[in-house]
């Protein structure tokens, strides 16, 4: 079919949102302890709802839009997320915003999968490597632009009237000691403007080919039978949950720990969080093609155990700069511990894909792990648990056996040699 830029352009944008969206919960979470006035576990379980709808949706997210096609169930995804947003926004407490946010997780999780055969067609299958990078670049910036957003509003609501005419009409529907929640309300806007976008546009038909086909449950069934698959999905957990579990609690670390504040200093943290592990993924391309991905993981793993110990046992000075840091060694985890998964069976792979999303729920699990332990022990303490999801990504560098590895400057992949 003839390709689209304009579909490809949407398609990044949708991403964009996601992020933007999705990102977020790290630097609100100080709030949320302080605005509901509640524990570290507490708070916790708004990041869980949010990821568990996540790991929920991967898989059932493939059945709708095999049913649906993918415009209605971008939409009504979007639709949801409005509502989602629209409805904490309006009414502002623990219990809508645990319910606000599983119902945008779920809703940004079916778009996802909507989106990525959507993106082969649409910008072309020769284009689809390069344009599924773009997608993570986009992914990356959205991510590094989103705290920086929520710091402007936090700290500029108090006294919009020195800022214009859009803080003065956020400032009138936000509660005046909650400036945070001004953020729900740009959810609302950007999930009801990407519902009338993706609604006046006319997508292309997609023919999902063998790998995005989602397949039979008899197929899920004969892959969950197999260890290894239950060891790639146990590494992608670990990693939605050292990604999360970092950020989600860095700005409240540093803000305890260091007094450092959440709305600028810890804001600006996570933010760099996400701009060094979107710089770290062109490091990784370069890296992918003079070495074997397996031991470019295990010096990423490295990397990222160094820098949370320096994190969270240096002085306030390191940990300001090692939290981000953090993110340039996970940039990696996540496009190499799929491509080993998948590169270690020689069937199903749409299905086996599935799964590893599944995994995506360590983003809500993980955090709410820390939040217990965190009540308990301190939040040190409880962050210490990272040590045991990068040790998990570190091992698979270690026990991986590809059927085919990763093609490096002057050796060639290795060849299936069967089942």
């Amino acid at each position: 079919m003839r390709r689209s830029y304009i579909i490809v352009g949407l398609i990044l944008l949708i991403f964009f949102v996601i992020s933007f969206l999705t990102n977020i919960l790290g630097p609100i979470v100080p709030d949320i302890i302080e605005g509901f006035h509640v524990g570290l576990a507490a708070a916790a379980i708004l990041p869980f709802a949010f990821f568990i709808a996540y790991g929920v949706m991967s898989i059932p997210a493939g059945f709708l839009v095999e049913r649906f096609t993918e415009k209605p169930v971008i939409v009504a995804s979007f639709s949801a997320g409005f509502v989602g947003a629209l409805s904490f926004a309006v009414h502002p407490s623990y219990t809508m915003a645990i319910v606000s946010l599983f119902v945008m997780g779920g809703g940004m999780a079916v778009i996802q999968v909507a989106c990525n055969p959507l993106l082969r067609v649409a910008g072309g299958e020769e284009n689809f490597a390069f344009n599924s990078a773009l997608v993570q670049f986009v992914f990356g910036l959205a991510s590094f632009i989103s705290p920086q957003v929520y710091s402007y509003m936090v700290k500029n609501l108090p006294d919009p009237a020195l800022h214009g005419a859009f803080l003065r009409v956020m400032a009138s529907v936000t509660p005046a000691g909650l400036p945070w929640i001004s953020m729900y309300w740009l959810f609302a806007a950007c999930t009801a403007v990407m519902s009338l976008i993706v609604l006046a546009l006319k997508l292309p038909r997609v023919e999902l080919n063998t790998e995005e086909q989602v397949g039979s449950i008899a197929m899920y069934r004969s892959l969950l039978r197999r260890p290894l698959v239950w060891i790639y999905f146990l590494c992608i957990f670990a990693y939605v949950g050292s990604e999360q579990g970092t950020t989600v609690w860095m700005s409240k670390f540093l803000e305890q720990y260091h007094g450092f504040d959440p709305h600028t200093t810890g804001a600006n943290a996570v933010a760099w969080f996400w701009g060094l592990l979107t710089a770290g993924c062109f490091v990784g391309m370069i890296l992918f093609k003079l070495f074997d991905s397996r031991r470019v993981l295990l010096a990423f793993s490295v990397g990222a155990l160094l820098c949370l110990s320096a994190a969270l046992f240096g002085p306030a000075s390191v940990a300001l700069y090692a939290f981000p840091a953090i993110g340039f060694f996970a940039s990696i985890m996540w496009p190499t511990l799929v491509s080993l998964a998948l590169n270690s069976v020689s069937e199903h792979h749409g299905s086996f894909a599935g799964i590893l999303c599944t995994g995506i729920m360590g983003g809500a699990i993980v955090p709410l792990i820390i939040g217990r332990v965190g009540d308990a022990f301190g939040l040190r303490a409880g962050m210490v648990c990272l040590y045991a999801t990068f040790g998990c990504i570190l091992s698979a560098g270690l026990w991986a056996k590809p059927i085919i590895n990763n093609a490096t400057l002057g050796k060639r992949t290795t060849e299936p040699v069967g089942k």
